[in-house]
């Protein structure tokens, strides 16, 4: 069985089966994330010879997307990890890669996602202190919060992009808020401040320019969420004209052509549609907590606004009719 598969088993085996008292619970349940890890999951984007599975890139957005079909609670903070792997197996500091891919593959360290350097106008700064670096400011939004170890911080520093790991544990110069979410609150997503924070040198993963735009890769990746939710829809839903709409958009953004940030758009609007005809066919009684089709409404509601990037966010106002800000 290839990784896809065993994902997808999971997804339909144990996540799904689960995902309502997961989207209930104040934390996502550990022995969830525990058996992705026992299926080799945190090691998709890790090479074999660190314990990873070798898997391409397209395999790892078809297991990000068949996971989404199951929880997309459970989906989100395992793929936060998968960032931290892919900068270490592409090319980070080779002493950081030696001691933290291998447990990272396992997933005996899992690893959260900060990008708040990344942002237009950057509420994260690195700046060089006695023996590495010193960190200030704040990340709005750090997932999985008690269930991870480390964080994929990126930092701005002058016109560059410094990415650190950071420990995910409060203390003197790190506070954690835990945030309130409208779906998927069981991710446990805080606002993370740091005041001051010393970075020894040995913990900066990569350092590079600010560049403008987003890559394919990430909209193809962030898209895979959407793709899932309303995947699971469709199932639900049994035959609809919907299956060959979602067939041709995961088509074009497999493409990462010039037109993945719109693709990136007709997803997230693709997702909330799929869930909207299934509450329909289902009626009132898909109002209640009980059934999946509210919990996979809001997770659609989630993913239309989670990460847009200004293309993608343009193209999606334009399909739905509403004018950009000014």
């Amino acid at each position: 069985m290839d990784i896809v598969q065993v994902a997808q088993r999971i997804a339909d085996d144990v996540l799904f089966p689960a995902a309502l008292a997961t989207d209930a619970s104040d934390v996502l349940p550990r022995e969830l994330l525990d058996a992705l890890a026992g299926a080799g999951l945190y090691g998709v984007a890790a090479p074999q010879q660190a314990g990873g599975t070798g898997a391409d890139f397209a395999a790892l957005c078809a297991v990000q997307e068949a996971l989404a079909t199951g929880c997309l609670t459970t989906a989100f903070v395992w793929a936060q990890h998968n960032g931290l792997v892919r900068a270490l197996a592409e090319g980070g500091d080779p002493e950081l890669t030696a001691r933290w891919l291998a447990p990272l593959a396992r997933g005996e360290i899992r690893a959260g996602l900060a990008l708040a350097g990344m942002l237009p106008r950057p509420p994260l700064w690195a700046s060089p202190g006695a023996g590495g670096w010193r960190l200030d400011g704040v990340a709005p939004f750090v997932s999985g919060w008690g269930r991870i170890d480390v964080i994929h911080v990126a930092a701005r520093a002058g016109d560059e992009i410094v990415w650190l790991l950071v420990d995910a544990a409060e203390g003197p110069s790190v506070r954690a808020e835990r945030l309130t979410l409208a779906a998927l609150n069981a991710t446990a997503t805080v606002r993370v401040t740091f005041d001051q924070l010393p970075v020894p040198a040995g913990r900066v993963i990569r350092r590079h320019p600010v560049s403008p735009g987003t890559a394919p890769e990430v909209l193809r990746l962030h898209s895979a969420f959407a793709l899932g939710v309303a995947a699971r829809c469709t199932r639900m839903l049994g035959p609809t004209p919907l299956d060959a709409e979602l067939a041709s958009l995961r088509a074009e953004l497999d493409r990462l052509g010039p037109g993945t940030a719109a693709a990136r758009a007709a997803a997230g609007e693709l997702a909330p549609r799929a869930a909207s005809a299934l509450m329909t066919t289902e009626g009132s009684r898909s109002l209640l907590v009980t059934e999946q089709a509210q919990r996979l409404a809001r997770e659609a509601m989630f993913i239309l606004v989670y990460a847009l990037r200004p293309a993608s966010r343009a193209a999606l106002l334009d399909r739905l009719g509403a004018p950009e800000p000014g």
